[in-house]
């Protein structure tokens, strides 16, 4: 039974991990080689793709921008610029086309050019995953110091109230419902005892019985 408890908690722990992990703002430094339109399928994976442009219908197949990418390593990094709209997460991004023509005049500058890109999601080349960029700014170079402010205060506040829930929770255990289960295992194990004691006395009566009929 502890294993499989433990199996649980690891199996929630990794799943909201992996949540955060993908819905959080995440910062990358590279230099942006170009941008480009792709017409995709996103009907098989429509929840790792953003909504259409504002203004626009909902279809399986449509447009989608790309902004493409080099890490200071030389391999290549593709992210997809979409709207978030009012959707979850909520990035609240209505200027794919502006963010578009921003990387796209970054591109077009000479010399090296890094920039930081602000996205959320990963990127997954066997599932056709791309990471969501919303915003593009120029930094000094690739060893530019970013600071996550925002998921150090995210994380914090989220421990905080996890930790202040779980404590409730566990003092709410020991004051109510402890010492109700213990009533009711002294109350098992004396009735327990009893039917001990009346099955040994039935047994004896018994044996008595018959010896009395030899």
């Amino acid at each position: 039974m502890k294993w499989i408890k433990r199996a649980l908690v690891g199996l929630i722990i990794v799943l909201v991990g992996g949540f955060l992990h993908y819905n959080l703002p995440s910062r990358d430094i590279v230099q942006v080689v170009g941008t480009e339109v792709k017409r995709m399928d996103v009907g098989r994976t429509p929840w790792f793709w953003g909504k259409t442009d504002a203004g626009t219908q909902e279809h399986l197949t449509r447009d989608v921008r790309f902004i493409n990418a080099v890490w200071p390593n030389g391999k290549p990094m593709v992210y997809r610029n979409e709207d978030t709209g009012w959707s979850f997460p909520p990035y609240l991004k209505f200027d794919s086309s502006n963010l578009a023509a921003k990387a796209q005049g970054l591109a077009k500058q000479d010399g090296e050019v890094w920039v930081a890109v602000s996205h959320y999601g990963w990127r997954i080349e066997i599932l056709t995953m791309f990471p969501n960029a919303y915003k593009v700014k120029r930094v000094s170079g690739p060893d530019a110091l970013l600071i996550p402010w925002f998921n150090i205060v995210f994380l914090s506040l989220l421990a905080f109230i996890v930790i202040n829930i779980w404590l409730t929770l566990y003092r709410f255990k020991k004051r109510r419902i402890d010492p109700v289960v213990e009533k009711i295992e002294d109350v098992v194990e004396d009735a327990s005892e009893d039917l001990s004691k009346g099955g040994h006395a039935v047994g004896k009566f018994f044996k008595q019985w018959f010896r009395t009929r030899k």
